[in-house]
């Protein structure tokens, strides 16, 4: 049996569909809130009769927060991949998706250490590693350095990650992929799925920092190849920084909009017109209780160069990434489709994405 946490996320999904395909024993854990349609549709995209393959999936609620049910539900399960965890760049909601990210990892830990469960892949992030001093590329040993400018969201990841840190040296077995920014086919409304929803609503600015990314199927490969016997027990209490290129957001931006047949953003955003653009999000949420477009910590991000080495998992494993102008080019496809759907008012297959 296998216990998957995250399930309803971008990774979570794509993870769903490649482990019921193969024929896998999946229980998935979801919230009371939960979009499990979510899912469907990502297998949609991939399949031909989602429905069925869907259907294999054991659904059971519950929430990381909850020791003692995840205790419980994980009694008999051999392996467990942890994919859950909150993603937020507000400062309001700082605390909690510290509290949540690092209790509900430590919960995970715990209940695997009480039942003996062999196997654990915990999803981290580049965020919990440092930034290179030196000027060259971050990989698995850039150590992460407290400060107060680091976001949240890399707090949080990491002493999550500090958690399966601590259960290792408990006595479990795992596996930890850090990706960088994760593209594929999810919600419009969140992740690196909000990039492709600015550009098709006609995004005018860039700016001139630069990151890495990664396709979420490279994520899903490179997890389940970890997980694999054989491979488990080589690189068992390791972690696998994943990133297919760098490139720079405006290099992004435009190969999005040319895609969709958009115009590509033409004014740079510099870092006071964006500090602008946070404090008046800020003034807007304060006052209309609106969600904010731009925070501080997204601004600041903005025009930061941030660039990784994943070559550590090409260099042991026989894994090759998917270059990122295939990743946004089928993103995009997928977002058109959706579009024209919405549009039309009626179901039309898809066909042009392929999981291999």
């Amino acid at each position: 049996m296998i216990f998957v946490t995250g399930g309803t996320g971008l990774i979570g999904s794509h993870l769903l569909f490649e482990l019921v395909s193969a024929g896998k024993n999946v229980t998935a854990l979801r919230r009371e809130t939960s979009d499990i349609l979510q899912v469907l549709k990502t297998f949609s995209l991939y399949s031909d009769d989602p429905e069925e393959l869907f259907g294999r999936i054991n659904w059971v609620k519950g929430d990381i927060l909850d020791y003692f049910n995840l205790q419980k539900l994980t009694a008999g399960v051999k392996e467990v991949y942890h994919c859950a965890a909150i993603v937020s760049f507000k400062m309001g909601e700082r605390k909690e998706m510290i509290a949540n990210n690092v209790e509900g990892t430590a919960n995970i830990v715990n209940a695997c250490l009480e039942n003996k469960i062999s196997k654990i892949c915990h999803v981290s992030s580049v965020s919990a590693l440092g930034k290179a001093q030196d000027g060259s590329l971050t990989d698995e040993l850039t150590n992460w350095i407290p400060s107060k400018k680091v976001s949240g969201y890399s707090e949080s990841k990491f002493f999550s990650e500090m958690e399966i840190w601590r259960g290792i040296e408990e006595g479990l077995d795992a596996v930890i992929v850090n990706p960088s920014v994760v593209l594929g086919p999810g919600k419009w409304s969140s992740g690196s799925s909000q990039f492709f929803k600015a550009v098709w609503e006609g995004l005018r600015f860039y700016t001139k920092g630069a990151t890495g990314f990664v396709d979420v199927k490279d994520v899903v490969r490179a997890m389940i190849m970890l997980m694999e016997d054989t491979n488990f027990e080589q690189f068992k209490n390791q972690r696998f920084l994943l990133n297919s290129e760098n490139m720079s957001y405006q290099e992004l931006f435009n190969q999005i909009a040319d895609v969709f047949g958009k115009t590509r953003p033409q004014y740079f955003a510099s870092p006071f017109l964006l500090s602008l653009a946070w404090r008046l999000s800020a003034l807007i949420n304060k006052v209309y209780k609106k969600i904010p477009a731009v925070t501080y910590e997204t601004a600041t991000a903005a025009n930061s160069i941030n660039k990784f080495n994943g070559n550590k998992i090409t260099r042991t494993l026989n894994f090759e990434y998917i270059p990122v102008t295939t990743s946004i080019r089928q993103t995009s496809e997928f977002f058109m489709h959706e579009k024209s759907v919405k549009e039309s008012g009626c179901e039309k297959p898809f066909s042009g994405l392929n999981w291999d």
